[in-house]
């Protein structure tokens, strides 16, 4: 039966690895997860003087170095001061040399958005016309090449690693307890925790060059680790490896102590051993939650402590599934795993899904914001494949509870049929072992007597030399009996053995549990691929602001279009002075407009201000100022409806912005009315 199963195993094994590098190339580099949405002049833009500054807006905050952000002239030659100065979160600008002549000029930015993901991209404007540029806008990328894709591997690692120690952990504690002392099982626990360690540590010695230049030598940079240790993920990686020490000992203890106490004992042991690797566990999954896309967004402080019951029941169920499988197939044949220890796992399993099932919910709901993301972007066609090979597996592990069941219907009938042989064989011992004793004994009576004539008839010489060599023969006969005996001592062992796993193995019960769990944990890796995926994708709330900032701004650079969206960064100089400016004007036409007006912390939470004027001029013309006094709605936002927009062509909206008495200051854009 064995030697069947072992060729099914390896084709499954190859399958899912073939599945799981699908998906790894597919997945690319990791995708932007702080989208521009604005930027000042907007892309494709042609202005009429040279702007003193470039600004852009993210989604959410980003954080830059003095050569985030760059300018390039025609012949690709910085026309910035190369220092960028940012409200402390979603916006930052780049002053320019004073006196640029016409031309097409490209903004080129690389960041780190807040989840920890590196942020790249271009656009171009031109001054006074359009003109032939020498820069190359295309392939512009971060977190790509040799160093992107091997800190990706690092990534998936790190996550299996996490399941493979976590929920082994749990199994042994929580299920079989008589697994601690399994060689197999240990091994398995242990390979987890030397893959999230030694994954870890190249996360590490790989994130400045990952979020920089992408250069292999950059990894050996001492003073670009440095800088590393002072970010977010970087502080994160650290806490995970002073985490990863702490578990070495859980590990010590759970294969050491623990294993070689009896029962009584043991029980006392396991609810210290379940407090402090639940502290762990934790710990550990929140140095996920509290880097990536969990810490930004909506409702942050609520969010993270989902994300650490999220990535824990999927350590608990998929790690747990593959112990066990590791378990039923590699196990050893005088220690099966009980069908008891099954049953425990499938609820640990049935309370791991209902927990995903609802972190997941809550999570789906955070990160795509509408139905249409689901199809609509590509985090939630990802979503969507979880969710089928999450309910796939549900199915599947609905039938291993089936087998558990029968098994554990069985396991009482096989328990007392082995005690019949034992007995019958115990029966068979004693009648051969007294028929061996009655023979010995006639042997040594004979023997005896024989020995009793040589003594009388030899002299006390020859009885001397007799004696020594007789001494020396049974000495020789001694030595060869005890190898000969140890060795037939290994072989029945080895036939015993042998002979368990048969009947194990041909328990039909139990070699369909087998099967079930086999598939369960295929279908359990292609699932983890996926989730890892899922933490590298943009997701789709954020994609579909982007998708929305971009067409806006594609409607602004061109007539006859709809709404326009405008976003001015202001500064008035004062305490709490700082923000920006939404302008929304729809349709953006000649005759009746609404404008619609927003007022934004750097942090991106609406307030209130004083006073917010808006006036509408059309310099080519000599066309106002035409003000507009927009009515105060609700916090951070006012609205006028009726504005009069009397021609087509270009005009500057001009907004005046006052935070305090004395404090006020007047920004503009310019977009076309058609």
């Amino acid at each position: 039966m064995t030697q069947t199963i072992a060729p099914r195993v390896r084709t499954l094994v190859l399958l899912l690895l073939a599945a799981a590098c699908a998906l790894l190339a597919g997945a690319g580099p990791a995708s932007a997860h702080a989208a521009l949405t604005g930027s000042d002049p907007r892309e494709g833009a042609v202005v009429d003087k040279a702007p003193a500054q470039v600004s852009l807006t993210f989604s959410e905050s980003v954080s830059m170095d003095d050569d985030s952000l760059r300018v390039l002239d025609p012949k690709g030659k910085r026309v910035d001061d190369g220092k960028p100065s940012g409200t402390g979160g979603t916006t930052y600008s780049v002053k320019l040399h004073a006196g640029l002549p016409d031309g097409t000029y490209t903004v080129t930015y690389q960041v780190v958005s807040a989840d920890s993901h590196p942020v790249s991209g271009a656009y171009t404007f031109s001054v006074g016309a359009p003109s032939e540029t020498s820069v190359t806008v295309s392939g512009q990328g971060a977190g790509g090449g040799f160093v992107g894709g091997l800190y990706g591997v690092g990534r998936y690692v790190s996550y299996a690693g996490f399941a493979v120690l976590v929920g082994g952990a749990a199994f042994v504690l929580a299920c079989w307890p008589r697994g601690s002392g399994v060689r197999v099982v240990q091994r398995f626990v242990v390979s987890g925790w030397l893959s999230l360690t030694a994954a870890t540590l190249l996360l590490l010695l790989l994130r400045g060059s990952y979020t920089g230049s992408g250069k292999v030598a950059d990894v050996f940079d001492l003073g670009l680790l440095g800088e590393v240790l002072q970010t977010k993920a970087g502080a994160a990686l650290v806490s995970r490896l002073l985490l990863l020490a702490a578990a070495a000992l859980f590990i010590a203890v759970l294969f050491g102590a623990y294993d070689k106490r009896e029962d009584e004992e043991r029980r006392d042991l396991t609810f210290g051993l379940a407090v402090g690797g639940s502290v762990v566990a934790v710990g550990l999954a929140a140095t996920w939650a509290m880097s990536e896309h969990a810490s930004v967004g909506l409702q942050a402080g609520l969010a993270m402590p989902v994300d650490v019951v999220h990535l824990i029941a999927v350590a608990t169920w998929l790690g747990g599934l593959t112990a066990l499988l590791v378990a039923l197939y590699r196990g050893p044949a005088d220690t099966p795993v009980p069908a008891l220890a099954v049953s425990r796992f499938s609820r640990v399993a049935f309370g791991s899904v209902i927990a995903l099932v609802v972190t997941g919910t809550y999570q789906s709901w955070r990160q795509l914001g509408s139905w249409t993301a689901f199809t609509d972007t590509r985090y939630g066609q990802l979503l969507l494949v979880k969710i089928g090979l999450v309910a796939v597996l549900v199915g599947v592990a609905y039938f291993s509870r089936r087998w558990t069941a029968q098994l554990a219907e069985a396991t009482p009938a096989v328990a007392r049929a082995a005690a019949a042989r034992r007995a019958e064989k115990g029966e068979k011992g004693e009648k051969g072992t007294g028929k061996a004793s009655t023979k010995a004994s006639r042997n040594a009576s004979a023997k005896t007597g024989a020995k009793a004539g040589t003594k009388a008839s030899g002299n006390a010489k020859v009885a001397e030399k007799e004696s020594g060599t007789a001494k020396g023969s049974g000495t020789a006969k001694g030595t060869g009996g005890s190898q000969r005996a140890a060795q037939l001592a290994r072989q029945r062992a080895a036939v015993d053995a042998a002979r368990q796993k048969r009947q194990r193995d041909a328990d039909p019960n139990r070699f369909g549990l087998r099967r079930s769990v086999l598939a369960e944990a295929g279908i359990a890796v292609v699932l983890l691929v996926v989730t890892t995926v899922l933490t590298q994708t943009e997701p789709g709330r954020t994609e579909e602001e982007a998708k929305a900032a971009g067409t806006s701004s594609a409607g602004s650079s061109a007539p006859a279009t709809g709404a326009v969206t405008l976003d001015m960064p202001f500064d008035t100089g004062s305490q709490n002075g700082k923000g920006v400016v939404r302008v929304e004007l729809d349709p953006a036409r000649v005759g009746v407009n609404d404008l619609h007006l927003y007022v934004e912390r750097p942090d991106g939470t609406a307030f209130d201000i004083p006073e917010v004027k808006v006036a509408l001029t059309q310099k080519a013309k000599a066309i106002g100022p035409l003000p507009v006094a927009p009515d105060h709605i609700t916090t951070g936002h006012w609205s006028a409806s009726g504005v009069q927009i009397p021609m087509a062509g270009d005009w500057e909206v001009a907004v005046t912005v006052r935070t305090s008495d004395i404090d006020q200051v007047t920004i503009s854009k310019n977009t076309q009315i058609g």
